[in-house]
This record gives structure tokens, sequence and C-alpha cells, in this order.
């Protein structure tokens, strides 16, 4: 398990130390740093399937869009990169990157560390990334030329179809990923633990898939209980932008690593809280969650995992909060979970938006 990443000389990050656990919540004002760290995990990755002396690209692969070397260098830090993980296997793995010039739209792999950590290894499935620009609600979903064991959900959810035809009327690979609430062994299909989660977080539906037939093509049908089928772009935005981090969560190994980029996106507030009780019971059952967030509902469905729940260990969370800073530097203040789901500090900026929004109404109504 990765226990702290250290960064220097990558975009606002001139030397920056951060803390992760088992959950760890990114969270924080817009551009203050929080997916300029998944780009830091994402390079990690790619380089770690290369050999030194390779190029690895700053867009295209992995869902990278970084543009030039200029825009990832940081200019107080000289021309390198440098990244190093602090993990459960071993003291640390360090990665170097040279910048072969400002205009270049790939780094060098000046340095990779000789035993990857097992976030970037695990194969099948142990390193899922899932952006924040997810695929909305499509009437057909491509498919990848792998055997099933390899298949993952894509940055974007864009092969779940596939998954769910090949995987979903199988019992669960991961014996502890039944839903708390499922107590029947004949209900352990893939499909079916995929609904129950969907039935909380999005609305309670049944899902079909549909191969074609000769083609690299399948679609997904959704009904509620009760109606009738109906395609993927008559279900809403909700159930497709959810889907992908269920069923990534679900076939994920113990010890593997999921990213998720804003995974509130199109959920109404109960929905949201739900989604966030799921990463932290995801979270307890071995899978590394790193969670980008602006929604303080996922924050709370969090606390209530911990505390209401006992799905996580109160100590096996954290929240990095990234806070504006004058200058283009960085500022991080790591945040705890108490055992009753509270927090160890409230800085100012961190989720108080209702908070002030209520308040100023209240002297706007005393006022009148």
């Amino acid at each position: 398990m990765i226990n702290r990443i250290d960064i220097k000389g990558f975009k606002r990050f001139k030397d920056e130390s951060f803390p992760i656990n088992s959950l760890t919540v990114l969270a924080g004002l817009n551009g203050a740093g929080k997916t300029s760290l998944i780009h830091a995990l994402l390079l990690m990755r790619l380089a770690s399937s290369g050999g030194v002396n390779d190029e690895v690209s700053l867009n295209k692969a992995e869902g990278l869009e970084l543009g030039t070397a200029e825009s990832v260098r940081n200019w107080a830090s000289g021309d390198s990169i440098e990244f190093t993980i602090h993990s459960a296997e071993a003291n640390h793995s360090h990665w170097k990157f040279g910048v072969p010039s400002d205009e270049a739209l790939y780094l060098i792999v000046e340095k990779k560390p000789l035993a990857i950590p097992d976030a970037f290894s695990i194969e099948p499935r142990g390193f899922t990334y899932l952006c924040a620009e997810r695929l909305g609600p499509r009437s057909i979903l491509d498919a990848l030329p792998l055997p099933s064991e390899k298949l993952k959900v894509g940055q974007r959810g864009e092969f779940c179809a596939q998954l769910l035809a090949i995987l979903g009327s199988r019992p669960m690979e991961q014996s502890n990923r039944l839903h708390p609430n499922s107590d029947d062994a004949a209900l352990s299909l893939l499909k079916y633990q995929v609904e129950c989660w969907l039935a909380e977080i999005a609305t309670p539906v049944e899902i079909e898939t549909v191969p074609y037939s000769g083609s690299a093509i399948t679609a997904l049908q959704f009904r509620s209980p009760g109606g009738e089928w109906v395609r993927a772009p008559n279900m809403g935005f909700g159930v497709s932008y959810s889907l992908p981090i269920i069923l990534a969560g679900l076939i994920a190994p113990i010890g593997g690593v999921i990213i998720v980029e804003n995974p509130e996106a199109h959920l109404h507030p109960a929905g949201q809280s739900r989604m966030g009780v799921f990463l932290a019971w995801l979270a307890g059952r071995g899978v590394q969650v790193i969670v980008e967030t602006h929604s303080d509902h996922v924050l709370n469905g969090v606390r209530r995992a911990i505390g209401e729940y006992g799905f996580l260990q109160h100590d096996k969370a954290v929240v990095n909060f990234f806070e504006s800073k004058s200058g283009d530097s960085a500022a991080v203040q790591p945040l705890m979970f108490t055992p009753i789901g509270g927090i160890s500090d409230w800085p100012h900026g961190f989720f108080d938006q209702y908070q002030i929004d209520v308040a100023s109404l209240g002297r706007i109504r005393r006022g009148s």
C-alpha cells in the first residue's frame, strides 16, 4: 500500500510530500493541485511499464492531456522531475524524469525503481483510473480485444458493457466484495452486486447487456423494477456515471489502487453520500482508494462509513486539503478522521460554503 508520495519539480509542486492512506480524499479549491497529484501517479504508472531512457508521453496515454514538457516542469526546481512512493512493501520507490526540451511532448525516464510497487504491478486490474469526464449514456459501447481476465472498465467507463456481458453472470471473483446486506450466497453474481449498489447510489435498476454478434460493440439496457427495458440514453447520466466506479471497485484485486475524479457527478445529494459510503467500504476491503471531490455529501458519506457503519477504521483515511496560496506554490494540509466520523480540523474554505450561505441568509432575515 502507498503510504506517502513525494513530488519534486512537477507543475506547481517544487518539493511537496503527501500522506496517502487506504482511503485518501483530495479536496480544495479549483487549480490548487489535486489533479496534478493524480497526474504524477499516472506518469509513474506509465514509466513503470517501460525501461530507463524510454519516453513517457504527456498526452493520450492514460488519458493525459498535459501538453509540452514546459507545461509540467516547475521552473524553480531545474530541469528534472522526481517522484517517490513510500509503501508498505519497500522503503521507497523512486522515479526521475528528464526534460529533453521545452517543446517536447514527452519526458525521458532517467531512473525507475528495480522493484515496482504492488500498486503499479498487480495484474490484471491492479491500477484503475476513472477520469472526471466519464462517458454519459451511450446506445453502444466499445470492446477491448483482450481475454476476460485482463479487461478493465476504461478511464471513461467505455468498456463497462463488455465487462458485464462477460463477467456479469459469474460469481464474484473477490469473495470479500459482497454487498453488506447481501447474505444470500446465491446472489453473489457480479451483475446482481452491481445492481445492489446502483439501487443505493443512483436508482433501483436491472441491467441487461446485448452483444452484437460479429462486432466489437455491446449495448446496455436498463429497467426499473416492474418496468420495460430501455436503452441507456433513456436512463440518464447518474447511472452511466456511477456504474464504472461501482464495477471497477467490485472487480479490483486486494492491494490494487483505484483513482476516481468527481464521483459525485450527476448524482443527487443522497446518492453522493452513498457513493462516499461505497468508496470507504471498498477501502476497508483492501483496495486503496484515492478520490478527488468537491462534494461535502461524498465527504459526509465517508464520515458515516467510518463513524456509523464501521466499514473503515478512522486511522485508515486521510483528507489532503489543497488551499490557495500566494504565488504559484502549493499549500496542502492533511486532515484526519476521528473514531465517530469527525474531522480533526476544519480550516477555512474546507466544505464550509453551506454554513456561510445559511449564515448570510439568516442575517438577511434578521435585517428585514
